[in-house]
């Protein structure tokens, strides 16, 4: 059954005329009316049916203004790096002990950091992490030997660009109580990243097809691109 509140939203705006985002961010905060702290959402949709073969972004984000969520971050590390990985602030941290209790299915945790020593033991774990979205992988920095940036930057406001198979991204550019200007520049670095990533995979055409900006109790709202990507 609908609520009383969603009732008072909005009705239709998907049939409204796109606007810049510099208008809709004002407009989805003030339908954000529920106790708490609603996330700001952006969902796009790619042209991923490419002639030649099917795109697959995947690209990590720090997004200036941070997203105002708690990230739960492991670290499969050495022994030698324990201390290091808890001193930047990594929840979890540990050896060979972590990585058998990430097989027997212990996944507390929201983002994993691995050591490029430690890799080779983590990655016969694939049919755990994976379909978890878990699994480190170098191109993304969450392999690597400089642990105190990988925990700093996962907990400060990364976050992933990843289409699934229908060409569907969805991610936050952070919370109602943070300022227009805030959600505003995380909203370009994403874009920024996407135009970047667009030239990277030889896209033709338009990359984006469509975008919405949304909260996480309200409703969407189309988004005029600022320009063609």
């Amino acid at each position: 059954m609908m609520s009383k509140r969603f009732k008072n939203l909005p009705k239709d705006t998907l049939l409204i005329t796109p606007e810049v985002i510099e208008k809709l961010i004002p407009i989805v905060k003030k339908n954000c009316t529920t106790k708490f702290d609603e996330s700001i959402d952006l969902n796009l949709q790619i042209n991923n049916k490419q002639k030649k073969n099917e795109i697959n972004l995947r690209a990590i984000v720090n997004l200036p203004a941070g997203t105002g969520k708690k990230i739960k971050v492991a670290v499969v590390c050495e022994e030698n790096k324990v201390q290091e990985s808890k001193d930047a602030g990594a929840d979890i941290v540990g050896g060979d002990d972590f990585i058998e209790k990430i097989k027997n299915g212990n996944l507390d945790f929201e983002k994993l950091i691995c050591t490029p020593g430690m890799m080779i033991k983590l990655s016969k774990l694939g049919k755990v992490l994976g379909p978890k979205g878990l699994m480190p992988n170098p191109k993304l920095g969450s392999v690597t030997n400089d642990l105190k940036k990988a925990v700093s930057d996962a907990k400060s406001g990364q976050v992933e660009i990843k289409n699934d198979k229908d060409g569907n991204i969805g991610l936050s550019l952070g919370k109602k109580s943070f300022s227009d200007d805030k959600l505003l520049k995380n909203f370009n670095i994403v874009f920024e990243t996407l135009e970047r990533e667009k030239g990277n995979h030889k896209v033709k055409g338009e990359l984006i097809k469509n975008a919405f900006l949304t909260s996480t109790m309200g409703v969407s709202y189309k988004i005029k691109l600022p320009k063609n990507i």
